[in-house]
């Protein structure tokens, strides 16, 4: 069997076996309303200089609010924040209604309670199938003691 004949049950079921952390992107839409997705496809890419990526569903409804934002927050989730993920991955008409966030001084979204808020501005972008490749400069970042909130096989696990 070719690359080219994996389906894409068998490519989640591949990549399922690999276990990632989960965050939530945030940012502001031009217009200052806050936007936020959850997103695993988080990867770094350089120490120096520090470069992150993220990848974003090209019908996403951030997806051409990331691709133009001059910065971004990659919120690192903490294992109690499974409902977090998830309003964050569903539709949801204000996902922000009634969560803990807070502004930074550049007035960027950092939400409460994670285990990391790492702070980019937005270096480049590249398509990549139905996805964008966002690289991100991290310019700045706080972290709080934790277990990580896991996604493992289709669904969110944590630490024992």
């Amino acid at each position: 069997m070719s690359a080219s004949q994996i389906d894409p049950s068998q490519f989640r079921q591949l990549l399922g076996r690999f276990a990632t952390g989960v965050t939530i992107l945030t940012t502001k839409t031009a217009e200052a309303r806050p936007l936020g997705m959850t997103a695993n496809s988080l990867s770094s890419v350089s120490l120096r200089p520090p470069l992150i990526l993220v990848c974003v569903d090209r019908e996403a409804e951030m997806h051409d609010v990331i691709v133009q934002a001059p910065e971004f927050v990659v919120n690192v989730l903490a294992s109690p924040q499974e409902a977090l993920a998830r309003r964050f991955s569903d539709k949801h008409e204000d996902r922000f209604d009634g969560v803990g966030y807070h502004l930074s001084p550049e007035g960027l979204i950092l939400l409460d309670g994670v285990l990391a808020h790492v702070v980019c501005e937005r270096q480049a972008t590249y398509p990549a199938g139905d996805h964008t490749i966002v690289v991100g400069r991290v310019v700045g970042g706080a972290t709080n003691e934790a277990h990580p909130l896991l996604f493992y096989r289709g669904g969110y696990a944590a630490l024992g």
